[in-house]
């Protein structure tokens, strides 16, 4: 079955749901999401989204802050971009109904995280993307021109050049996960909203659904892709088998929360970076894990007791309620912690419209490689970014969308099934996929290694081997594309690494320690060319 629309949009973070709002108003758009629509990064972000909202602020100390923390590889003009931008997405966010913590006076409670030079975070309480995703989603819900689909997920992008047209993306394949059905969406603009990829690692601080579906059908399609060898690990995950590495927000840092040894409690960040605890993620990351390296431990302590109870308590409702649940107190001792794959600083290259190199194709969010994260991302631009490319990207669609309705709709053949069976082998796709996750976090985690990256690009080889022969014997679901997809995001992260010769904020490579500064280029690829550095 076809089905056209204006905008198709996969994926229903903050970057689809701004476009979608924005787009809304000229268009008809699709929002397709594989689980419930809440079901994305967004509503798992506890920190806030940054933005210059305090006098005493300004936006050169933005930019200054994230061009540190990019470590060389930001594009100065996506930077200023966003930073210029961020006051007013926020106050649009508001009007759609965002409630953002508040002081007695009334102003916006901001925080401040590790690398920020000033409190400029705006957040509700520590569950701001759910905030966030609750405002955007009841103003989604009510809108006459957007059309919400749950649980479908993206299969494969639909391009005209495979058969016998244009380089052209015309919309997607759609599996109704509930029916089983492949389903042919139509698009004249088909956005990529899909977020990241944390599950290609064995421990993350990512939901289930961040499989980095939207990069790998990018790729499969023939977009550009950059930087994915800079995979940032968030620094504070609780430590606890059942927690499924459970986030502790940056922002307890921000209050003062010190990271210490297990054994003594020594404070150690202070020995690692002249902001201490308040150093960039990917330099907290790796200072965590040569210590925990160093003593054999596995974790360390991150303790914010010597805090008022009742400050902790108002400050970080729901952490205080969640580490209780794993039986601990914040309030009164320290808590276990260690990094985990948080964030995806690559991604599908994008201009400054949210525009890939693949006609018709549009990517904003985490998914995206705009230029604003660099080699490492400074703390709650993520939301910032999202917000921004999302409504930017609307604004475009709105100027090239009657040219576009001029055009014939494709002539493309539906989904066909072919000799494909249902598999009665689970088994297989479970064990490739747990193989693959323990495979990244061994060989291509926070440190690297020349000879890792060669072990780790010699399995997911034979890994994608055996994924293609089960995938065209077996009719797909969600699970095994799931795992297709990590393992493709899985070859483009292994290639990246091993094609820069240097360490780099969130890639470090035991054998090239030093930075290169004339190394200072971003590493692209598309199908069928290899990784290379490329001036901006």
């Amino acid at each position: 079955m076809k089905q056209s629309t204006d905008c198709l949009v996969i994926g229903s973070g903050i970057a689809g749901l701004s476009f979608a709002l924005k787009a809304a108003e000229h268009a008809q758009v699709r929002i397709i999401t594989k689980r419930s629509p809440a079901d994305a990064a967004t509503a798992w972000a506890q920190g806030g989204i940054a933005a210059v909202l305090a006098p005493d602020d300004s936006p050169r100390s933005h930019v200054e802050d994230t061009l540190i923390a990019g470590a060389g590889l930001c594009h100065d003009v996506v930077v200023e971009l966003c930073v210029n931008e961020g006051p007013e997405a926020v106050r649009w966010l508001m009007e759609q109904g965002v409630e953002f913590s508040r002081g007695a006076d009334g102003q916006l409670d901001l925080g401040r995280e590790g690398g920020h030079s000033a409190r400029r975070v705006a957040h509700a309480g520590d569950i701001t993307g759910r905030e966030i995703e609750r405002a955007l989603l009841a103003r989604v819900a009510a809108h006459p021109n957007i059309e919400m689909l749950e649980w479908h997920m993206g299969v494969d992008l639909i391009t005209l050049s495979k058969f016998g047209g244009p380089d052209q993306c015309v919309g997607a394949y759609v599996l109704d996960e509930r029916t089983g059905v492949v389903e042919t969406c139509l698009a004249r603009v088909t956005v990529i909203a899909t977020g990241g990829a944390g599950k290609v690692y064995l421990y993350t601080s990512n939901p289930d659904v961040a499989t980095g579906d939207g990069v790998a059908m990018a790729y499969r399609a023939g977009a550009e892709i950059a930087n994915m060898e800079f995979y940032q690990f968030h620094p504070t995950c609780l430590f606890h088998p059942q927690a499924k590495s459970f986030l502790i927000s940056e922002a307890l840092r921000g209050e003062g929360a010190v990271l210490r040894l297990p054994d003594g409690g020594e404070a150690f960040m202070q020995r690692h970076h002249d902001r201490a605890d308040l150093a960039p993620r990917d330099i907290v990351a790796r200072a965590i894990d040569f210590e925990m390296k160093r003593t054999g431990s596995d974790y360390v302590h991150l303790d914010i007791s010597h805090k008022p109870a009742d400050f902790v308590r108002e400050r970080f409702p729901n952490i205080d309620a969640e580490v209780r649940r794993f039986g601990w107190d914040l309030t009164r001792e320290p808590i276990p912690v260690v990094p985990a794959a948080h964030y995806l600083c690559g991604g599908i290259t994008s201009d400054l419209r949210g525009r890939s190199t693949l006609p018709g194709l549009w990517v904003v969010g985490e998914a995206s490689c705009t230029g604003l994260h660099g080699a490492n991302r400074l703390a709650s631009n993520s939301l910032l970014e999202g917000l921004v490319f999302g409504r930017r990207a609307a604004d475009k669609v709105r100027e090239v969308l009657p040219e576009l309705r001029q055009a014939p709709s494709p002539d493309v053949p539906e989904w066909e099934v072919g000799s494909a069976v249902a598999s009665d082998e689970a088994v297989v796709v479970t064990h490739n996929w747990d193989e693959l996750r323990r495979m990244m976090w061994n060989y291509v985690g926070i440190v690297r290694s020349t000879a890792r990256l060669r072990r780790a690009a010699r399995r997911v080889a034979l890994l994608e081997e055996e994924i293609r022969e089960y995938y065209w014997k077996h009719l797909v679901t969600r699970d095994l594309l799931e795992l297709r997809n990590i393992a493709t995001v899985a070859e483009l992260i292994i290639a990246s690494a091993a094609s820069r010769r240097e360490s780099r904020g969130l890639h470090t490579n035991i054998d090239h320690p030093a930075t290169d500064e004339a190394l200072a280029l971003d590493t692209v690829t598309k199908r069928g060319v290899a990784p290379h550095l490329r001036g901006r």
